[in-house]
């Protein structure tokens, strides 16, 4: 079974907004921020439903990364190993 090194805290990610140079903070899974209650789900059935459709086959996370200071956000997708 793949996991996330990011959701694992084995890895940490550092991205910089595009506009404003801040640190982009990691929200989590974009799952976990569309639906608060999705986390009691098994993986394949929160992937089926996290609005890409490549991410159970291709064995990647989508994680929301977001400036705090002028509110950009992006759709980062980890690489599970």
């Amino acid at each position: 079974m793949a996991m996330c090194p990011l959701c694992n805290s084995l890895k940490s990610l550092e991205m910089y907004c595009p506009k404003c140079h801040s640190h982009l903070d990691d929200s989590g899974k974009v799952s976990d921020f569309l639906d608060p209650y999705g986390h009691y789900n098994d993986e394949e059935t929160v992937k089926m439903g996290d609005g890409y459709p490549n991410t159970a086959k291709d064995h990647i996370c989508p994680h929301l990364m977001v400036c705090n200071e002028c509110g950009y956000d992006v759709v980062k997708f980890i690489q599970e190993t």
